[in-house]
């Protein structure tokens, strides 16, 4: 699986490499240019908490171990709170009593749990028209409905049992019922608190990154324990490597088919814009959602489902899973595409019939 993946990613790369020698005519080349300056976001968000997790995994397993004795739960799970890209894949790893269940919340549940907690709910308020909020809440709930399938999908291909899969992600199912909950009677405050949690985080990044430079540039170590900055570079350029291919593959998948989707999306009532957000979204989530404005409502829903699972497969998630754990990348795969599919029909068979009355009623904006 893996050899097959990075195959095409090479694939990739030569098609992008040889359209940017002739002019960015087809637009591949531009794609091969769009991987590689996300090598500067990517770097932002990932090196300062890469340099601060030995720190916070020394403080997590003194707070969570009593709970694992309590509940057997694996202290592992709470690293999938967070996003796999800004620390959830090595606290997971660090504070896990059972390496298989930290490799396991660091990749799997990390790359959807935790991008939709961390990254994609307060981002999406804050790029979103208010009057997109109530079809973003609907999708986002749709695929936290459907976000167990994922999960299972993914673990067993890990080779652990439903029973097990379904104990140690009980947490992750209670996080997830309390923010359907929130998105229904309290989105705003909701926001809110996650706003202020990925501020938090923002702080956190950047105490990392610049106490990282300092003991490189100086020897001198604030902080005892900190992972050396130049070994997390090298991790962020392992993912840009993979995406300077997977983004012109992606845009290659895209166009060859681009007819058979976009006759499904027409039988499923959605516009040429939403289908063409559920490529989007599966190799970067911001752009899918700055596309919002110009989908059907239905495509609204469905685009939004489907990333709290797929988003950014294609790209960071895939090379970053690449570089630390590439035994698991069947499973990302898995539970990403699993999740987002299931969230994605959901979307369809709750709400296509509305769309109609909707549109003239305002039934869907009433809820909110």
């Amino acid at each position: 699986m893996e050899r097959m993946i990075m195959y095409v990613m090479a694939a990739g790369v030569v098609l992008g490499a040889i359209d940017r020698i002739f002019g960015n005519k087809k637009g591949y080349g531009k794609r091969m240019e769009d991987g590689f300056m996300y090598l500067g976001p990517t770097a932002l968000s990932m090196v300062g908490m890469m340099c601060m997790i030995p720190v916070f995994s020394k403080m997590a397993e003194q707070l969570l171990m009593p709970l694992y004795h309590l509940t057997k739960i694996d202290p592992a799970m709470f690293g999938g709170l967070l996003a796999i890209d800004m620390g959830g894949y090595q606290l997971a790893k660090d504070i896990a009593v059972d390496a298989g269940l930290g490799a396991y919340a660091g990749i799997v549940v990390a790359a959807t749990f935790g991008c939709t907690f961390i990254f994609t709910i307060p981002v999406g308020m804050r790029v979103l028209e208010k009057e997109d909020y109530p079809f973003f809440f609907r999708g986002i709930t749709a695929g936290l409905v459907t976000l167990p399938a994922g999960l299972m999908a993914g673990g067993l291909i890990c080779g652990f049992s439903v029973f097990r899969i379904l104990h140690q992600n009980g947490l992750i199912l209670i996080v997830s019922l309390l923010l359907m909950a929130g998105l229904k009677w309290q989105p705003e405050r909701l926001v809110r608190w996650l706003g202020m949690f990925a501020s938090a985080m923002q702080v956190v990044i950047t105490i990392g990154l610049m106490l990282g430079a300092v003991r490189y540039m100086t020897g001198i170590s604030v902080v005892p324990g900190l992972y050396p900055i130049e070994e997390a570079m090298k991790v962020v350029a392992a993912i840009g490597i993979v995406m300077l291919g997977s983004l012109p593959a992606a845009e290659f998948l895209q166009r060859i088919l681009k007819k058979p989707f976009g006759w499904l999306g027409g039988k499923i009532g959605l516009n040429e814009v939403s289908v063409a957000g559920l490529f989007v979204g599966t190799v970067s989530v911001l752009p899918q959602l700055t596309m919002l404005k110009n989908m059907d409502r239905l495509g609204k829903i469905v685009n939004t489902a489907y990333i709290v699972s797929a988003a950014s497969m294609f790209a960071a998630h895939i090379g970053f899973t690449m570089n630390v754990q590439p035994d698991l990348l069947g499973a990302l795969i898995a539970a990403k595409l699993t999740g987002g599919f299931t969230a994605a029909l959901l979307a369809v068979f709750l709400f296509k019939n509305k769309m109609p009355e909707n549109r003239d009623s305002g039934i869907l904006s009433e809820d909110h």
